[in-house]
């Protein structure tokens, strides 16, 4: 369990850092942590379920298959992503942690 949501960040890391935070039926709390990380050329998240995230600290660049330009998040920024809508993150933000928060759920 993370006491806190800015607890041991990583400053660099090959993979992002991944922590369930609260798991319910139906749903998954789960903080993020991104260090440069970006999803591979040509891979698209297509999720079965929907998700909520929150940019925490940090930024990034996320992008949907259906809009014609990415979105930059940044502290603070939020959006909800629909169950089967294709997206991808194009960037985080190297040198600094980009923490997310992210409701999964049903």
């Amino acid at each position: 369990m993370i006491p806190n949501l800015f607890a041991d960040l990583p400053e660099h890391a090959d993979q992002e850092a991944l922590a369930d935070l609260l798991k319910r039926p139906g749903v998954r709390i789960e903080r993020i942590v991104s260090t440069g990380q970006s999803s591979p050329p040509g891979f698209w998240y297509d999720q079965a379920h929907g998700e909520w995230v929150a940019v925490l600290a940090g930024e990034a660049r996320l992008r949907f298959e259906d809009e014609r330009s990415a979105r930059t998040l940044r502290a603070g920024d939020f959006v909800e992503i629909a169950a089967h809508r294709r997206h991808r993150v194009e960037w985080t933000r190297e040198g600094e942690p980009t923490v997310w928060l992210a409701v999964h759920f049903d």
